[in-house]
């Protein structure tokens, strides 16, 4: 995009200006490529079902041991071995197609 705006610079303005302006283009495009991309290039997406493990829901039909939590607004298949009464928070541990496998969290105190 940088490339396309530095041409159009080029052309579009007038004559020490345009050099100017094509020049200053193409080094922050440069900067772009040498900095930008190399510091983004290590971070890995954070999307997907993976990241549900280790995040905590609440049961919202009893898992005895198949029941439902909710999670971020969503309503989710869930299987605890365990066994969770509804409203007792659990932490999911594993997920197996679209059914969470979750245990019960502890109460504090």
């Amino acid at each position: 995009m940088l490339i396309i705006i530095a041409f159009l610079l080029l052309f579009l303005l007038g004559s020490p200006w345009s050099v100017v302006a094509f020049i200053g283009a193409i080094v922050v495009w440069i900067f772009e490529l040498l900095f930008w991309h190399r510091k983004v290039r290590h971070y890995r997406p954070v999307v997907g079902a993976q990241t549900l493990v280790g995040r905590t829901a609440v049961v919202v039909s009893p898992c005895h041991p198949k029941g439902q939590v909710t999670l971020g607004g969503e309503i989710w298949n869930a299987r605890c071995a365990a066994g969770a009464d509804t409203g007792d928070t659990v932490r999911i541990v594993g997920r197996e197609r679209l059914t969470l496998t979750v245990d019960p969290v502890p109460a504090p105190g």
